[in-house]
């Protein structure tokens, strides 16, 4: 009996053991099963933030770009707004200036008109020609006739103010720019008149008419204005540096008038004058020029150029002895010499005269006197000593002979 009872319990026991082992192995396998998806969910939890954070990435990304664009366009903006505020103001400026120009305009236009009124009242006393104090410019009428105009161009001037008449030469309208010229050409032959046309601007208006203008009226006016204002050594300064003679020349190479040659190789002779600026004559081609309008056969240009060359060869001469220059002539090198010689017998006595005078002065210079010996200047020279019509050249002649030890055996 007890051993079918333990035989039960047995029996028991290990069915018990059995069920245990069984409910071990399904724990273990749930154990598995709750690990594999503790592991799967914590790989897709780290895909997802990987995921996220790499959205998160390029979100911050494109709003950084965004912030950029965002700072480019307000700085753009701003600059609009800055260029729209200078625009704004320019263009009140411009309506103002513009403004005060059409009122000037209008005003320039009543003075023009009151000048072409008056000059037309004055008309037949109003010269076609320049007349200077050193006889630049040939007389075409009597002295009082002259004076007569003078005195009637000096009333319009003084009434109208040099100021609107200088403002006149920059005039589109061709008439009232030739009666304003013509008028400054005048009264620049007057030292009085030259300080207010210089003032007002009068030099710049004329150089630029030269350069600029197309007319033979307006250059041959404007060049005996230039003439005229070239007789004070301040006037030939400040032409030779506003490029004065550089435009003459310019006026001359492309002119075949002679009216016009005679006003520019007048003013070109005036700047001769002034030993300052001889250097830059040559420089700026004003001898060459000076030469090369001879050329025309004129007689008065020819009397001109003379004059010139004597200018220059007697202030050259002066500095030399005086020991403020050395060296050969700047003459040299255009070929003045030969021209000199060339021209030395000529009918007018006043160019014969300029010849001559320019002949003794360069002689008188030791560095010129191998180009005197080489070119027959020095026999020139020494026909000059006694055949020359006036006896002050003969006599500097004769003196520059006997004081060049170069020069003893002609004598």
């Amino acid at each position: 009996m007890y051993e079918k009872k333990i035989a039960e319990m047995i029996e028991q026991l290990e069915d018990e053991h059995a069920r245990s082992r069984s409910a071990h192995e399904q724990l273990a396998v749930a154990k598995q099963t709750l690990i594999d998806h503790q592991m799967s969910i914590q790989v897709q939890v780290q895909n997802d933030i990987d995921e996220l954070a790499m959205k998160l990435k390029e979100m911050c990304h494109l709003h950084e770009k965004t912030v950029n664009a965002y700072e480019s366009l307000k700085t753009e903006h701003e600059k609009l707004l800055s260029e729209k505020t200078i625009l704004n103001e320019e263009l009140r400026t411009m309506k103002e200036k513009s403004s005060v120009e059409e009122k000037q305009r209008k005003y320039l236009e009543d003075e023009c008109a009151k000048l072409k009124r008056l000059a037309s009242e004055n008309d037949s006393r109003v010269p076609s020609e320049l007349s200077t104090p050193t006889n630049l410019l040939k007389h075409h009428q009597a002295r009082e006739s002259i004076s007569g105009q003078r005195a009637t161009i000096a009333k319009i001037f003084e009434e109208v103010g040099p100021q609107k008449v200088v403002a006149m030469l920059r005039s589109e309208d061709l008439e009232v720019q030739i009666h304003a010229l013509k008028m400054v050409a005048n009264l620049a032959a007057e030292d009085l008149n030259q300080g207010k046309i210089v003032e007002e601007g009068g030099i710049d208006a004329l150089l630029m008419l030269l350069e600029s203008s197309q007319n033979t009226t307006i250059h041959r006016v404007a060049s005996g204005a230039i003439a005229n204002l070239a007789m004070s050594d301040m006037n030939q300064v400040l032409i030779m540096s506003k490029g004065g003679a550089q435009l003459l020349a310019n006026v001359a190479s492309k002119s075949n008038d002679p009216q016009t040659l005679r006003m520019v190789a007048g003013a070109i002779a005036n700047l001769c004058g002034n030993q300052k600026l001889h250097e830059m004559l040559i420089e700026d081609d004003g001898i060459k020029a000076l030469l090369g309008m001879a050329q025309c056969g004129n007689s008065d240009v020819i009397a001109q150029v003379a004059r010139g060359l004597a200018n220059f060869a007697k202030c050259e001469s002066r500095a030399t002895v005086q020991g403020y220059r050395s060296g050969r002539s700047l003459l040299m090198e255009d070929g003045a010499l030969s021209w000199l010689i060339t021209n030395s017998i000529v009918t007018l006595s006043s160019t014969r005269r300029h010849i001559e005078l320019a002949i003794c002065h360069l002689a008188q210079n030791d560095d010129n006197a191998q180009d005197f010996i080489s070119t027959g200047a020095a026999k020139e020279l020494s026909r000059i000593s006694l055949e020359s019509s006036r006896e002050d050249i003969r006599n500097l002649a004769k003196k520059t002979l006997a004081w060049n030890t170069n020069f003893q055996v002609l004598m």
